[in-house]
């Protein structure tokens, strides 16, 4: 079965929880350092990236319409070191605050084929602080897994936004049917990828009636999401089957 509906306070949590741990990960100090998962990347620049994230989107919801946005909004990250984590910060409180009021039924574009209303952002936002606080704690080399409940909402955010919506990384001319476990979570899925279509199955129903797939990948929820966002190997997983029918669903 597939994560339950998740809320606005859901995803709110786990921002201000995972935007803790990444600013406790970064320091002035260490802004040198290598991101291995985020190659040619330092720590600087994934301040950078998260801090200008955070800007854009908080920019974009706010326009309470669905209209594709005309480019991406300028931002003016500091040539100084010493104001980064000031500016990242500014950047952070001023995004949080807005999902904190926001109606998240207010109509907000987003390039996915969920419904364009600002809750797509709670989500967003959450996740995209979750994998770069994992990015960041890497590179110091203290990494934690995702959280379970977020890690199982995050696969669902994968199979149900990033790979319809066009962000599909990995090879496109296949077909099968690829099941995805949570080894430690009740949690399962089944994905039809043909060439480059890509359905994400009933899993009760499937199950009842063709049980069988051509790939599967049983893993912990933090390492099948981050397996699918290339963060770590395929070959961390429990691979049943062909992997290469489990790397089409590599996004990121």
């Amino acid at each position: 079965m597939s994560a339950p509906h998740r809320t606005k306070d859901f995803w709110l949590g786990a921002l201000r929880g995972e935007e803790a741990a990444f600013r406790a990960a970064v320091s002035e100090p260490v802004f040198a350092e290598p991101v291995p998962s985020c190659p040619d990347w330092t720590i600087r620049d994934l301040v950078a990236h998260l801090g200008t994230i955070y800007r854009r989107q908080r920019a974009r919801v706010v326009r309470g319409v669905t209209s594709k946005p005309e480019g991406a909004e300028p931002v003016a990250v500091p040539e100084d070191d010493a104001a980064m984590l000031p500016w990242f910060d500014e950047g952070y409180a001023a995004l949080l605050h807005t999902l904190e009021t926001i109606d998240p039924e207010m109509p907000a574009w987003n390039w996915t084929v969920q419904p364009q209303k600002a809750i797509f952002w709670h989500r967003r936002m959450a996740h995209e602080t979750a994998i770069h606080r994992w990015d960041a704690q890497v590179a110091v080399g203290l990494p934690e897994p995702i959280p379970q409940a977020l890690a199982v909402d995050g696969i669902d955010e994968v199979l149900d936004s990033w790979l319809p919506g066009g962000r599909r990384l990995g090879p496109v001319d296949r077909t099968g049917v690829i099941r995805l476990d949570a080894s430690d979570a009740d949690n399962r899925w089944a994905v039809r990828v043909r060439n480059e279509g890509i359905t994400l199955l009933d899993i009760d129903s499937w199950f009842d009636a063709e049980p069988d797939a051509q790939a599967a990948a049983i893993g912990s929820a933090s390492d099948l999401l981050l397996a699918l966002y290339g963060r770590i190997p395929l070959s961390t997983l429990e691979i049943q089957g062909d992997p290469t029918l489990v790397s089409t669903l590599r996004t990121g």
